[in-house]
């Protein structure tokens, strides 16, 4: 499982520790972590995940892989700007909004466009602005909850319509 974490740079201590839980609980999960690579939402989550021993991938917009936060364990050169937002949210199973501010919210379209769904967690309300796929758009209460809706979507798209979600060991 890929899961995506987007979220604003310039983020409260509250923000910041959600940021961390959501990471460190998607390691834990086992699946690995994808984001924008540099501060803030992108950074703690990092943090966390890495926290526990987890994968993170952080898609730069820079074309410089020094410019990652200290967490990345892959970093991903693109010079794209916040044009590598789509190849987040195209790498991704499912997405967990921490925050945000327009980049997050470039980042939720996408994947909303693409039907991917995106767990919100004290992100855009967007089911305030009008006519959104609820199916997609989740809403979560904590960082634990977060995950955990993400984590069961992202084992739901991965398994397929003829795919069991759990598959058989193989020998």
């Amino acid at each position: 499982m890929i899961i995506g974490v987007i979220g604003g740079a310039a983020v409260s201590s509250e923000v910041r520790e959600q940021a961390f839980e959501v990471g460190r609980r998607i390691a834990e999960a086992g699946a690995i972590l994808v984001c924008g690579g540099l501060g803030g939402v992108m950074e703690a989550a990092c943090r966390g995940a890495r926290s526990a021993g987890g994968l993170t991938i952080g898609v730069l917009p820079e074309n410089d892989t020094a410019t990652a936060n200290p967490y990345v364990s892959a970093p991903v050169a693109t010079a794209m700007g916040i044009a590598r937002n789509a190849i987040i949210v195209h790498t991704a199973d499912v997405l967990i909004a921490v925050d945000g501010s327009y980049g997050t919210l470039s980042e939720i379209a996408m994947a909303l466009n693409l039907g991917k769904t995106v767990v919100q967690l004290q992100s855009w309300r967007l089911h305030e602005a009008g006519e959104v796929d609820a199916t997609l758009c989740l809403t979560a209460e904590s960082p634990a909850d977060a995950v955990e809706k993400a984590v069961a979507v992202a084992k739901r798209s991965r398994a397929g319509p003829d795919k069991p979600i759990f598959p058989r060991n193989r020998p």
